[in-house]
């Protein structure tokens, strides 16, 4: 299949360009698509994003190439409502990208030598918010990221201006603290609060152990998922009024038949 040049006035990106423009006219366009602005699409900007990461995990090449198609819709969408209120375009969006991109690299684009990059690439960005005006260590870390991986970006940022433990056990030892502020919680707001202090705790802990809690914990909710799936199967359409000791007696078997993996503990 002959490759089209960038940009070209046959290349895909631009044809995708063109059925957006068209969705989003006043004069025939589509209802819906008129109808959305920035906030209204955020969501499934965020959705279309762990679509592409199950479709990763799934391992399946079609399935991630219609993932990101989908995705990439949602740059495209946000681009042009931007252009219908005259802010800007897909175009500046690409160059602003590629402008970051080249910046960040200077020893690919340009003539910087680097002993340390993941270094150079947070100077680069620490610079680059810098310029913006006076900010802290936590500025940029969204807020609509999920908890999780709020958590442990927030912690990870402290940590690089010296706020944090000199080693794994500081963090393991605060989650023994926090667990006991759980214990002596005496309203469901106190209860609340100091499982998020828990949580976070636990996050940081995973942070010193080279855990990507994100990941840990939807590899853990898969697990928990095709288990309990076999539980159900094991026990039949009554699973509801079956005592306790039998469900866990289910379970351990589903364990038990697992093929375990190297390293894996189970749970």
């Amino acid at each position: 299949m002959a490759k089209t040049a960038p940009h070209s006035p046959q290349s895909p990106i631009d044809r995708l360009l063109r059925i957006m423009a068209k969705l989003r006219d006043p004069d025939g366009g589509c209802e819906w698509d008129l109808a959305q602005d920035f906030a209204t699409i955020a969501p499934y900007t965020i959705e279309e994003a762990y679509e592409v990461a199950d479709a990763i995990a799934g391992g399946d090449p079609a399935a991630i190439c219609d993932e990101l198609g989908d995705l990439l819709l949602q740059v495209v969408f946000h681009s042009r409502i931007a252009a219908d209120k005259g802010l800007f375009g897909f175009d500046d969006v690409a160059t602003a990208i590629s402008d970051k991109m080249e910046r960040r690299h200077p020893h690919i684009f340009g003539d910087v030598r680097a002993d340390d990059v993941r270094l150079q690439w947070e100077q680069i960005k620490a610079a680059e918010r810098a310029s913006d005006g006076p900010q802290g260590a936590l500025a940029g870390v969204a807020l609509s990221l999920p908890a999780l991986l709020r958590a442990q970006k927030l912690s990870a940022r402290a940590a690089r201006v010296g706020f944090d433990w000199p080693d794994a056990s500081g963090p393991r030892a605060k989650i023994d603290e926090e667990l006991a502020e759980v214990d002596a919680a005496a309203t469901d707001a106190e209860r609340a609060e100091e499982i998020g202090d828990l949580l976070f705790a636990i996050v940081n802990h995973a942070r010193h152990l080279g855990v990507d809690a994100e990941s840990a914990l939807r590899a853990a909710n898969d697990k928990f998922a095709r288990r309990f799936a076999a539980v159900e199967a094991r026990a039949g359409p009554d699973m509801a009024d079956l005592p306790l000791d039998t469900l866990e007696a289910h379970w351990q078997a589903v364990k038990a038949s697992e093929r375990r993996e190297p390293g894996e503990r189970q749970i």
